[in-house]
């Protein structure tokens, strides 16, 4: 699949999203329906939660390891993110479009969430953990910053029970698409403070 980083921009502001199949073929994918994590007061997460967070036993970082969270999301028994999609990422990271959103236990990687960026939206692509906790506190601690920087979408793509319970719904595509066209006329940025 021949893809340059402006077709796949456009591939995903357009409201498609890359995905490897079984043989390892990537190709573009949409949905009727959207999964997303609503940065408004519908966002919540577990009670249990808070006593982790009160605790502090993580830290905070972006781009720290892009590597090694795009290896966590795609380390796992069926994986869609395929080595050539890897790569691709890897591209868009260098390129400032895609972001690694990390949890630290000291010096060790506890979690993370992998995302593009484009305007106002923050397309989540997958998330790992390997310290319990770690993505679920990178979960709640990127969407405080997505809230404080003024983006309006949190596209999840697509739905499962883990997700349910931070508040994540469905909408149909053309709700999604309007709050697409929305986020990407915003100019938010995910990892400095805009120059005045």
């Amino acid at each position: 699949m021949e893809l340059n980083i402006p077709t796949i921009i456009q591939g995903y502001a357009q409201g498609y999203f890359l995905m490897a199949d079984e043989t390892g073929s990537l190709g573009w994918y949409s949905s009727r329906q959207r999964a997303i994590i609503p940065l408004d007061e519908r966002f919540r997460y577990p009670k249990s939660l808070q006593r982790v967070l009160n605790q502090k036993r993580f830290s905070m970082a972006i781009n720290r390891d892009f590597k090694g969270v795009v290896a966590g999301c795609a380390n796992r028994e069926s994986t869609w993110i395929s080595p050539e999609l890897q790569e691709i990422y890897w591209l868009l990271y260098q390129e400032g479009w895609a972001y690694s959103f990390e949890t630290w236990q000291g010096n060790e990687l506890a979690g993370g969430i992998l995302g593009i960026v484009i305007g106002g939206a923050f397309i989540g692509e997958s998330m790992f953990y390997r310290i319990p906790e770690g993505s679920k506190v990178a979960l709640v601690k990127l969407v405080e910053r997505l809230r404080s920087r003024g983006f309006l979408l949190f596209d999840v793509q697509m739905m499962n029970p883990h997700l349910a319970r931070f508040g994540a719904c469905m909408i149909e595509e053309q709700e999604y698409q309007v709050l697409l066209r929305q986020a990407l006329r915003r100019r938010c940025y995910f990892d400095r403070i805009p120059v005045s």
